[in-house]
């Protein structure tokens, strides 16, 4: 039986494998261009590691606005619903493949609500 995410090692472990599959998938590497190109591709997944951390154990580590950030991306790559959909479709794959329980099902309806609202907020939403 698989495990249930209990630690920030375990969250740093889904992102890394789940950051392999975006930057892999030529539709989502243009959002990510600058991040791999400037070397700051491990500073950014201890960013989103925090981010992850603090949402499922209470920490308080991230001190960035998410949704701001990625209304400034999308100045420069625009976001579609596509993009949304396959980041969730990567993580749900990352988490499932490693681990189940309550932290894991915790962190998949977050993704998807955190997904739905930046539709939103993008004029993306469609039902």
């Amino acid at each position: 039986m698989k495990p249930d995410i209990s630690s920030r090692q375990d969250i740093k472990y889904i992102i890394t494998s789940f950051y392999d599959l975006l930057l892999a998938d030529k539709k989502m590497i243009p959002f990510f261009v600058d991040i791999v190109t400037q070397n700051h591709l491990e500073e950014h997944i201890e960013i989103i590691t925090d981010f992850w951390n603090d949402i499922l154990f209470d920490t308080n580590t991230y001190s960035n606005n998410v949704m701001q950030k990625h209304l400034d991306k999308n100045v420069f790559v625009k976001f579609k619903k596509e993009h949304f959909s396959i980041w969730v479709s990567y993580l749900f794959q990352t988490i499932d493949s490693n681990f189940f329980g309550e932290k894991a099902h915790n962190m998949k309806n977050r993704a998807r609500s955190i997904a739905t609202v930046m539709e939103l907020k993008m004029g993306l939403y469609r039902k």
